[in-house]
């Protein structure tokens, strides 16, 4: 059977390492047919001639949400194991004088801006499972810098997220040609959006901002003024990688900064897919707790 778009298909060239959802087809001035190809769990978007996709086979695909399954749900594991550590720990540096009251807990909003409307649809139920407030915003990448200010007018959010997908074109596969804004497909609007970002709240303590995307202009968008962003090797990241930098400052001690080692740890890709800057955390204890709560 032909390719036909919606299809889970590989890049036979690149010997299959990428599950791909086809998201279009076109020809080339030459004639030759091209796809258009979505990763499935990887915030890139690509193309390919439509002769070196491959269509996976149920077994395939079933291994490879296994796989990325495992490794979302360790995450989740990690992150919850250091937080009862945290809480642990601010219990028994609590007065006891006010023991006797029960706290309760006040992590950062999250706003995030997703150029994929699966991709938002998973980390939505994440930032749930985490226990984060979050509102998501479904937006093409070229119209997010437009709509970043009425978004962050109308939310008002502690923590903003700015992503979707994005690579490395053309010959901007070397290293001579990260410089070059123009090697990028979309980082030129997550660095638009961060700037406009920046003329609504002006400091990194009090809106903290990941933006980018797979193998995004890490250096430039951080200049432009976010906290951490995408992809200090060009490597491609994972759809879940925002979520858990937003987690760890979320639940960071406001009088404390967010440990950089420890967030990009917590990411999936690691450091070699997302870098910051030191940044004050947003959680707050509160008290007392009532039966009705915030």
């Amino acid at each position: 059977m032909p390719i036909s778009v919606g299809d889970l298909v590989i890049r036979k060239s690149h010997g299959g390492d990428i599950v791909f959802k086809v998201t279009d087809i076109f020809c080339d001035g030459a004639g030759v047919r091209h796809c258009i190809l979505k990763g499935l769990h990887y915030r890139l978007m690509a193309d390919a001639p439509l002769d070196d996709v491959q269509r996976i086979d149920a077994e395939h695909l079933r291994n490879e949400i296994i796989r990325m399954e495992s490794m979302h749900n360790e995450s989740l594991k990690r992150v919850m194991l250091r937080r009862n550590l945290e809480r642990e720990q601010r219990e028994m540096a609590r007065a006891e004088a006010v023991k006797k009251f029960d706290f309760f807990d006040c992590p950062g909003r999250v706003l995030h801006i997703d150029g994929d409307e699966e991709y938002l649809r998973m980390c939505l139920k994440t930032y749930s499972q985490l226990n984060i407030e979050a509102h998501g915003k479904w937006i093409e990448e070229s119209k997010q810098p437009e709509m970043i200010i009425p978004l962050l007018q109308e939310y008002r959010p502690d923590i903003l997220v700015v992503t979707g997908h994005d690579a490395l074109v053309g010959s901007g596969k070397k290293e001579q040609d990260w410089r070059d804004l123009n090697s990028y497909r979309n980082s030129k609007y997550y660095i638009q959006s961060v700037r406009n970002a920046r003329q609504f709240e002006p400091s990194r303590d009090e809106l903290v901002i990941f933006a980018g995307a797979c193998q995004s202009y890490f250096e430039a968008i951080l200049e432009a003024g976010a906290n951490f962003a995408s992809s200090p090797t060009r490597i491609f990241i994972h759809a879940y990688d925002p979520v858990f930098i937003a987690e760890k400052v979320a639940f960071t001690p406001i009088n404390k900064t967010v440990d950089i080692s420890d967030a990009i740890t917590a990411s999936v890709t690691g450091v070699e897919g997302v870098g910051g800057l030191e940044t004050r955390g947003k959680f707050r204890l509160g008290m007392p707790k009532t039966k009705i709560g915030l």
